[in-house]
């Protein structure tokens, strides 16, 4: 078993600055090449205590401000005009970040690209969904209409 700080969010795993175990291959072969975690040390509790700082300063501060941001997120239908071909296909497919983007534009509030899932890649025009995870028991389903991109 190897013994890791996360510096990102795994799931299933573990939120950033989180010291976890698992096993060997898993750390060798996946979260440490990945950049998700570093191996721990003793000095690494200064790191620890970086990361969730950090991770403090981007997260809602209470609850109750995640339930009145999900109440508005769940209520609107974001706009996201992106680049596709004539039978409505996307060239590509649209990222995280392309969704933060198209909240913060619709000023619906400003969330953190990381905590977006979308749950089947998005490559079409049309109607989808997304999930942001707003608090640890708070999460949102954003509703998002992909339109085609006027030229």
């Amino acid at each position: 078993m190897s013994k890791l700080i996360l510096t990102h969010e795994v799931d299933g795993l573990g939120s950033a600055g989180d010291v976890v175990e698992v096993k060997n291959g898993y750390a060798r072969n996946y979260l440490v090449p990945q950049g998700f975690a570093v191996a721990w040390t003793r000095g690494g509790q200064k790191q620890v205590d970086q990361i969730r700082a950090a991770r403090e300063a981007r997260a809602i501060a209470t609850h109750e401000e995640a339930e009145a941001l999900k109440q508005k997120l769940e209520q609107a239908r974001v706009k996201l005009a992106v680049k596709s071909g004539a039978e409505g296909r996307l060239f590509g497919s649209v990222k995280p970040a392309d969704i933060v983007a198209a909240v913060a534009a619709a000023e619906l509030g400003e969330l953190d690209k990381r905590r977006v899932t979308i749950p089947a890649p998005i490559k079409t025009v049309g109607d989808h969904e997304a999930l942001v995870r707003l608090h640890d028991d708070v999460t949102a389903v954003i509703n998002l209409q992909v339109v085609s991109l006027k030229k």
